[in-house]
């Protein structure tokens, strides 16, 4: 039995979206004159439109019964499907023609006759979409027409069609199925149409999806289409693939076409990125392209920054930029090159104050302002954190919110552990400048003491809330290079490392509520190491974080515990272009990599969990300091403390320097009859009482028990419950210990090396504070 050859439809060039669109407009505007015709021919005098209307209708009706005669052929039911559709415009036009002009006079309905047909077709065109519904049903033909042959016959001969069999024979995923009825659309293209046939009274398997088949011939899942064959059960399947077809589609695709179709197959399909994250909406600019994402329902939106880089094919992430609502909504921004490569120098309207408390700190990605809270309206002062290698750009940033404070009459209290080389254009130029280690503890003292007075005078007013003056000046502590003071690896003695953490955690309780912030910096912060770290954390949630390059990746964790986790923060690169492409390159041909501009400045601003990307106002450099920002500072007048809080200030600080320099000396000596003696102030002050807070006592605790029971090697841990009291009177619990070793295990300065035994990893580590 033989079969006629039928050339496959899906042969002919698909029509781009562009020039479908064209096609319908030409098609509509012949339907309204059509129409229009038809409305008005039957009332004229002229034969000629007449015997021409009922011509074209008569011949229509002629094709439509020609098509009837091939309807058993599937080419041929495919062609009377494509005419039926094309013939309905022609045939309600002439039908409308022919009884208006059989009915004497003119109605109304005839003229709404004509032009109801009319609006039809124009909202159907049919001569246009009958391309897609011919596409459609013509796609398999060949295929459905070729089965009329021996179905035991082999496809395995020779050419491009018994390759395909072989190879379809040879791959593991269509198991005993074999591909029959091979027919190859035009020589020189690899598209073809087949059927898949299952062994006898066995069923095509599920598996052989379009993937599977995708897989098989290594072309993209678009261009495979699987179809059940009409009048044949499960045992057989017809099969298109047609991968310069798919192609062909892409090419006349419009960009946004693209990207829609891109998204969809790498980011939001089952194997994607983001599963279920739709490309609700889009722009392309010339610089950039937007787009909107949205997760699927009851999820959470997660998007990864650099697998959504490698997905969407963006060599270098820091080109790709993500915000995000915190819970389902998104904004995805691929630049052409760094948005933050060029911004300039801040003016004085930057630094001003808006209603809400925030000033403008430098640009975010997308141009608009970077805006940074000195103080809240609803909360007051507010707790920051700023980490930053060094080169990264934090001594500027923190000298633009410096001059920023004196602008907006501010009263600017300023450390710099590092003896004053971090921020020297400050000094002179706030109302208290501390530069060294016993300095920076010495003003933190001074003042927690200036926040206690203002705490008693809260208290016998009944004010339980700051108002911005009223009757105090807002306040800001900036701390730089805190972690010379709190770090374990500081080296200087635990007292006095306590001592300052212990104030900087209480003060995160009250300060805020009587307008006093804080601003903690260094190049690399570990919140264990902050006195209450919980407090500090909730805090800089109100605040602001500013996360720029670092060495640390406990402080890029900590920072992302305060991210609400949909958009991940990755690091902030040393050059702007240096990309992992460039350094690969470099190493495959032995050349160097190219060093583009300087990233500093460059930073994520984490503001109420909400992270992005921003990079501050630019400041040059010259002789060694900034004078740029010298000149903002002193574009404003010095403001400083009232009498009484200068008094305060003043007295605190003298006292806690005594106590700071005996405590990282170690020579305590007789502190009651030195520092805090009435005697020794002045008689204006002798009886003012003392708010410095007092320093730590020596006093051991069961961690240190217990790093000094495995000092002489590993225990089990029966014997450290023994060796720190367990079961004496006045010992702790067994359950406490247990805590303890948890604590310091998570801590890294023990381990377990043997079922229930412990020992120490760092012996030399202090004991009473984690690394």
């Amino acid at each position: 039995m033989t079969t006629e050859t039928v050339t496959p439809a899906a042969t002919r060039p698909p029509l781009s979206p562009a020039a479908a669109r064209h096609l319908a407009t030409v098609e509509r505007i012949a339907y309204g004159t059509a129409g229009l015709t038809a409305a008005i021919g039957p009332g004229t005098d002229v034969w000629q439109l007449h015997a021409a209307a009922l011509a074209a209708g008569a011949g229509t009706l002629w094709a439509l019964w020609n098509r009837t005669r091939a309807v058993e052929d599937p080419a041929g039911a495919a062609r009377l499907l494509t005419t039926s559709y094309k013939a309905l415009p022609v045939l309600g036009l002439s039908t409308a023609y022919g009884v208006a002009l059989a009915t004497p006079g003119t109605s109304w309905w005839e003229v709404a006759a004509s032009v109801a047909v009319a609006g039809l077709s124009a909202a159907a065109v049919p001569l246009t979409r009958s391309r897609a519904v011919r596409r459609a049903a013509d796609n398999l033909p060949a295929v459905i027409a070729a089965h009329g042959a021996d179905e035991d016959q082999e496809d395995h001969g020779e050419g491009y069609a018994g390759d395909l069999a072989r190879h379809w024979a040879a791959a593991p995923a269509t198991g005993t199925t074999r591909l029959a009825h091979i027919t190859q659309y035009a020589p020189g293209r690899p598209d073809f149409a087949a059927v898949i046939l299952a062994q006898p009274g066995e069923a095509v398997p599920a598996s052989l999806d379009r993937r599977a088949v995708a897989a098989v011939y290594d072309v993209p899942e678009e261009a495979v289409q699987l179809a059940p064959v009409p009048g044949h059960g499960p045992g057989r399947m017809a099969v298109q693939v047609a991968p310069a077809e798919h192609l062909a589609r892409q090419e006349h695709q419009a960009p946004g076409d693209q990207l829609a179709a891109l998204w969809a197959a790498k980011v939001s399909g089952k194997t994607g990125v983001a599963p279920g994250v739709e490309l609700v909406d889009h722009r392309i600019e010339e610089d950039r392209i937007v787009m909107r994402v949205e997760a699927p329902d009851s999820e959470l939106l997660q998007l990864p920054r650099l697998p959504l880089a490698r997905a969407l094919g963006v060599e270098d992430p820091e080109l790709l930029m993500i915000e995000t609502d915190g819970i389902a909504r998104g904004v995805v921004t691929l630049y052409r090159e760094h948005p933050l490569l060029t911004v300039r120098e801040a003016t004085p309207d930057d630094l001003r104050m808006d209603r809400h408390g925030r000033i403008a700190i430098g640009l975010r990605h997308d141009g608009r302002p970077a805006r940074w809270p000195l103080y809240d309206p609803e909360l007051g002062a507010l707790t920051d954190l700023l980490v930053g290698a060094p080169g990264s750009g934090k001594s500027v940033t923190l000298l633009t919110l410096i001059a920023a404070e004196r602008i907006n009459g501010v009263v600017s209290v300023v450390t710099d552990a590092q003896d004053g080389m971090s921020l020297p254009e400050a000094e002179g130029r706030v109302v208290h400048f501390g530069a060294g280690q016993a300095e920076s503890a010495a003003t933190l003292a001074a003042y927690s003491a200036v926040a206690a007075y203002r705490q008693e005078v809260s208290a016998a007013n009944g004010w339980g809330s700051f108002t911005l003056g009223k009757p105090w000046r807002l306040a800001v502590l900036t701390m730089d290079e805190i972690n010379r003071m709190i770090a374990v690896d500081s080296g200087l003695p635990k007292e006095f490392r306590t001592w300052v953490a212990g104030m900087l955690g209480a003060g995160q309780i009250t300060w805020r509520k009587v307008g006093m912030g804080v601003r903690i910096a260094g190049q690399s912060i570990h919140l264990a190491d902050l006195g209450d770290s919980e407090k500090i954390r909730a805090n800089a949630k109100q605040g602001s974080v500013w996360l720029g390059r670092v060495n640390s990746s406990m402080t890029r964790s900590m920072a992302a515990d305060m991210t609400t986790g949909a958009v991940e923060i990755t690091p902030i690169p040393k050059h702007f272009g240096v990309t992992g492409a460039a350094e690969l390159e470099a190493a495959w041909s032995g050349g160097e990599a190219p060093t583009g501009p300087t990233a500093a400045g460059t930073a994520w601003l984490i503001q109420s969990g909400q992270p992005y990307l921003s990079r501050v106002w630019r400041a040059v450099k010259e002789a060694r300091t900034y004078p740029g920002l010298i000149a903002l500072m002193e574009s404003a007048p010095l403001v400083g403390f009232t009498p009484q809080e200068e008094d305060v200030f003043r007295r605190a600080y003298d006292e806690a320097l005594t106590i700071a320099v005996e405590l990282l000396t170690g020579e305590t000596g007789d502190r009651a009859a030195t520092a805090t003696a009435p005697e020794t102030r002045p008689a204006s002050t002798a009886s003012a009482p003392s708010r410095v807070p007092a320093p730590p006592t020596s006093a051991r605790t069961l961690r240190d028990d217990v790093l000094d029971a495995l000092a002489a090697g590993p225990l089990r841990t029966r014997e450290i419950r023994k060796a720190v009291g367990v079961g004496t009177e006045g010992g702790p619990a067994s359950g406490s210990v247990d805590n303890t070793l948890s604590r310091l295990q998570e801590a890294g300065l023990v381990a377990r090396v043997g079922h229930g035994v412990w020992a120490r990893t760092e012996p030399s580590a202090d004991p009473a504070d984690p690394s």
